[in-house]
């Protein structure tokens, strides 16, 4: 797993959640409508948006999903729990996103364009230097 740190959009972080989670089934509308996010219950993997307001539009298969209105924050985690991210409202729809996130989690932000390839990059370059000291693969690296 590796750490991650970076500023970002709200729309990104959507559009990565749902990569991650429902990009097979979730209704066009939905996926075009940035006010509308997927939820699920801690035992799927978490995922929760912490909202001024929350309408719950419908639920297929384990996802919930709900049209938001002044996103303070969302909580995503892995049905494995090898992603765990959390995005905070900075001002507006930038926010901060910190946890730490699986080889797979990684390319899905890389194709959300949260993570650039130059992160990318000085991830894998970290991994390289750190890896002798590091125990089950673990990476402390952070991106800028």
């Amino acid at each position: 797993m590796t750490k991650i740190e970076t500023k970002t959009t709200l729309e990104k972080f959507r559009r990565f959640v749902i990569s991650n989670s429902c990009a097979s089934f979730i209704p066009k509308e939905y996926l075009e409508d940035p006010t509308v996010f997927p939820e699920r219950d801690p035992q799927e993997g978490t995922i929760h948006v912490e909202a001024v307001s929350k309408v719950f539009l419908g639920q297929i298969r384990n996802v919930k999903f709900v049209k938001v209105a002044d996103v303070l924050g969302v909580l995503y985690s892995s049905k494995s729990g090898n992603t765990s991210l959390k995005w905070r409202q900075i001002k507006g729809n930038i926010g901060k996103l910190t946890g730490y996130a699986s080889p797979n989690s990684i390319v899905n932000l890389l194709q959300a364009g949260i993570l650039t390839p130059n992160q990318i990059q000085q991830m894998l370059s970290m991994l390289k230097s750190s890896q002798q000291g590091t125990k089950d693969g673990e990476d402390l690296a952070s991106v800028p």
